[in-house]
This record gives C-alpha cells, structure tokens and sequence, in this order.
C-alpha cells in the first residue's frame, strides 16, 4: 500500500486493506464488495464486477464488524445498505461456489469420491488434495493421509460434498493437480475463515490450518 492509499501489486501477488482490520494482505485471501446503483453493498466473489472495490478479509469476525460499526458507509462515503446476515451470506456463496468447482472438477476427470476410490489415488500419488467431510467418522477419516506437500480441506459437510458428486452424501474425496485444484483450494481457505474459529485454527496446525502438510484424521 503506497503512503496515497493506492493499492500496491506486489511480486506475490496483489495486495488489498481490509476495511475491518486495517492489515494488508493478498487479495485471494479477501472478499470484494461493490455498491451498486441504489446504494448496496454486493458481494463480488469473483472480483468482476464494475466500481470501485471494498474488501473485507475472508473472516466472520472482520465482516461482522464491517456490517455492525458502518465501515462500508465509511469505505464508500456515503450511506449504503448492507444485507442483512452478511457472514452467513457470504458462507453459503462460497460454500456453494466449492461445491460448484469440485463439481466441474469431478466432470473433468480431476476428482474422485469413496473410500478406496481416494486411498488408490493416494496410493498412486494422484492426489493432490484430501477432502473430507467434517460431519464424517472421525475414526473413518483418520486412515486417509493427506498428501506430502498437498492440501486438506475438512470443513465440507457431507451433504455438500454429496451435491459436487452427484451422490446424496460423500466422505471422502481427492483432487489431482492441475485443473481446477488450485482454485478449489484458494476458495475453500476463503470458506475455512467463515466456519473455523480463529482459536481452533491454531489448535488444527499442521491438520487444517494452512492446509499444508501430512495429516491423520
């Protein structure tokens, strides 16, 4: 961020201000919003939308505060409106924006379901990313590892992983590289901010948090 207020695009990757917290971070961690023409505040998930954009970090505490203190009336000097359960909207977009890309995933060849299913493409080093429902047996998912360097998502419902595979509920899953892994796993880390409280996140280090690394369970 340049001392103007002017958003800077760093070698990483660009980088906006959360109108919540103040921090500068990357923009694939944030969510965007616009005001449209009769003074609404509207998601942007997809970053496309025209007007000038106000970010808040992918987080139920930063977007409750954004909605309860006027923080996007400030952003946008001048008054707006601002839905009503607004971290519970956002949830369910990127739960289903998930749901929806693991989908294509899936019809794309890149992502399998079941059991033996995931511990084969485990097995082959196909997977690159270990998904699981969180309403799963914990024992159950305790015998699946999550690939070495690869990505592990747990906060999935059954039922939602159920919809992505066309199957009434789903377990386990896996994604191979390549394809729309990359961007399943960035908007699943925009959906752990809005289901995993912040102090579980530290507890689930190495698990879910970041999502890197082996994992049991």
């Amino acid at each position: 961020m340049s001392r103007g207020g002017q958003d800077n695009d760093r070698a990483d990757g660009p980088e906006r201000r959360c109108i919540a917290t103040g921090d500068v971070e990357p923009k694939g961690g944030l969510i965007r919003f616009v005001v449209g023409p009769e003074g609404q505040v509207v998601p942007d998930l997809a970053g496309k939308l025209p007007g000038r954009g106000i970010w808040v970090s992918a987080d139920r505490k930063a977007l409750e505060k954004a909605a309860g203190k006027g923080l996007f009336a400030r952003a946008a000097k001048g008054p707006v409106t601002v839905p009503e359960g607004l971290p519970d909207l956002i949830e369910g977009m990127l739960a289903r924006r998930v749901v929806e890309l693991i989908s294509l995933a899936r019809k794309g060849g890149g992502a399998v379901s079941g059991y033996e299913k995931v511990k084969d493409w485990l097995s082959k080093e196909e997977a690159r990313v270990l998904i699981q429902a969180e309403d799963g047996s914990a024992r159950g998912k305790t015998k699946l590892s999550t690939p070495y360097g690869g990505n592990y998502i747990g906060w999935l419902t059954a039922d939602e992983l159920g919809l992505a595979f066309g199957r009434e509920k789903v377990i386990h899953a896996a994604l191979g590289a390549g394809g729309l892994t990359k961007r399943v796993v960035e908007e699943a880390q925009r959906l752990k901010g809005l289901r995993v409280a912040s102090a579980d996140a530290k507890t689930a280090a190495g698990a879910a948090a970041g999502g890197k690394g082996r994992r049991k369970g």
